[in-house]
């Protein structure tokens, strides 16, 4: 079985386990590796015996543990070779466990197959993941300015999705964010809104996506209430029974089978 949990999801800090055919994956290590180790001896995994940490992007809130992680236990590091160099400006003997994957090609950790995809946001060449153990398929989307065709194809098959719906777009425009923060928050580099995130929803539900799970909202531009509210807009569309949730913020949440 191929399960999916988030250990944390939003500007603060992101963070999710993959786990299937005895492979453990971390995708983005965006919290302490002490929170990180807690959550996953929580349910029940050595951080020793992760099989990898698969890197979306370079920015603080997705990698501010990973220093640690790999120091403590020498986890191999899956990431695009543009994310690969900046972390490694950041992170001592990184090069030691890391290892590159042109956005768009595949590799395996275990008996799990890893397909990357490019991604839009501001960053060295970022990536999305699907992950599938032959069965069954799990892609994680976030962080993205705009759809591309290539994210519509990596998410395209995938039995739970966890998608971007970052703010509402009037909250941002009508806020206190100075001007360049709007702008970078609005623009094709920046994060998906609520409608944006509804429709790559929509998209990937009628590719065959039964589990919905809504990721790295803003804590200022958006609320729990106001993602989901525009997400089932864009799904009752379908005509299909989707399973609808919301990643919490600081704290692990629902361990869901693919």
């Amino acid at each position: 079985m191929l399960t999916l949990t988030t250990l944390a999801s939003g500007s603060s800090g992101n963070g999710i386990l993959l786990s299937g055919a005895g492979t453990h994956l971390l995708i983005d290590v965006g919290i302490s590796c002490r929170r990180i180790c807690k959550s996953l001896r929580e349910l029940g995994i050595e951080p020793r015996d992760l099989g990898g940490i698969l890197i979306t992007h370079e920015h603080t809130d997705h990698i501010s543990g990973l220093a640690t992680l790999t120091k403590q236990f020498a986890v191999p590091v899956y990431t695009s070779p543009g994310t690969g160099r900046q972390l490694c400006y950041r992170i001592a003997a990184l090069e030691d466990v890391l290892h590159t994957c042109e956005p768009g090609g595949s590799f395996a950790v275990g008996e799990l197959l890893v397909e990357t995809f490019p991604t839009l946001h501001d960053a060295a060449p970022p990536m999305g993941f699907a992950v599938s153990d032959g069965e069954r398929k799990a892609a994680v989307v976030t962080d993205l300015g705009v759809v591309t065709d290539e994210v519509r194809s990596g998410m395209a098959g995938a039995g739970l999705v966890v998608v971007e719906a970052n703010h509402d777009v009037d909250w941002v425009e009508s806020g206190p964010y100075p001007y360049y923060l709007k702008r970078r928050i609005l623009g094709d580099h920046g994060h998906l809104s609520n409608e944006a995130g509804g429709e790559l929803a929509r998209r990937a539900v009628e590719a065959g996506a039964h589990t919905v799970v809504l990721a790295h909202l803003s804590a200022e531009n958006n609320t729990p209430e106001r993602a989901r509210t525009a997400v089932e807009v864009a799904l009752s569309a379908c005509g299909r029974a989707v399973t609808l949730e919301v990643a919490p913020r600081a704290e692990p949440g629902t361990t869901y089978p693919v």
